[in-house]
């Protein structure tokens, strides 16, 4: 395989590096498009799979966990994108983790234009607790200063005054917007065959990272990793979400939910 690079894998947050340097970019036909991409969701797991993934052999980490291509950075081009993976040859399989592709609008079909042979992997989760863990997240950077119940209520407004769907209201407060999973895998649906996409349940993943983890490397076509171990990523500690405001959650997701079951020919269990 040649001399390979190492693996350095930055999380959710850490904006060095955004830019590729130019000796990168200018190599850019030399190195790997993505052959996997983790696309969603926001709180759902995705460090902690990318991380398990990128611990086998075959697979080579992006510069970054997460490129921001398809949202963010589309404007700056194949060659900047290129520029954050491994030289061809390094690896078998190389890939990345951008959890708001899975929401953006014009990801799907962007991706299917530049890497449409690419494996997707979302990962679920709860919208509900998303949502909580979500709003922990934004106080803790101080990038929500309202109260949970406030913020739910106002979310609307503030992401119809900032349309932008890489925009400052989708980025922090798009709490509930999230959770709207079936409408957001329809796009990807429409852009991939559905054998490219790989839709697991953060629960059982969080509960089972090994049994999971079997699943995906049998999707990427990986051999199994004997004596893997899971250690899970960022753990939040908060308190438990008042219950009136849970109940209010759940019977506004419930549709959502239903309309997911219908589209995945499985209920996730998410509306008790």
């Amino acid at each position: 395989m040649g001399d390979r690079q190492a693996k350095p894998i930055r999380g959710e947050g850490d904006d060095t590096e955004r830019d590729p340097p130019p000796e990168r970019i200018a190599t850019a036909a030399e190195r790997q498009a993505p052959d996997f991409i983790i696309i969603g969701t926001q709180r759902g797991g995705t460090t902690s799979m990318y991380r398990y993934l990128c611990e086998h052999p075959d697979v080579g980490a992006a510069f970054r966990k997460e490129v921001h291509f398809f949202d963010d950075y589309y404007d700056r081009g194949l060659d900047w994108y290129l520029a954050h993976f491994p030289k061809k040859g390094e690896y078998p399989l190389v890939g990345e983790a951008s959890p708001f592709y899975l929401v953006h609008p014009e990801a799907p079909e962007r991706a299917r234009q530049l890497v449409p042979g690419a494996r997707l992997i979302a990962l679920l989760r709860d919208p509900v607790a998303r949502a909580w863990s979500q709003y922990h997240l934004k106080t803790k950077r101080d990038l929500e200063m309202l109260p949970f119940a406030e913020a739910l209520d106002r979310e609307e407004e503030r992401l119809a005054a900032d349309p932008d769907p890489v925009g400052a209201a989708w980025r922090h407060h798009s709490y509930k917007a999230r959770g709207e999973y079936a409408g957001q895998l329809e796009r990807w649906f429409a852009a991939f065959p559905r054998e490219q996409v790989l839709v697991l349940k953060s629960e059982d993943f969080f509960a089972d990272p090994a049994r999971e983890m079997a699943g995906v490397h049998r999707f990427l076509g990986l051999s199994p990793v004997a004596g893997q171990r899971y250690k899970p990523y960022h753990l939040a500690d908060y308190p438990p979400l008042d219950p009136a405001i849970d109940r209010r959650l759940r019977d506004y997701f419930a549709p959502h939910n239903r309309r997911l079951a219908d589209l995945l020919g499985r209920d996730f269990g998410w509306d008790a």
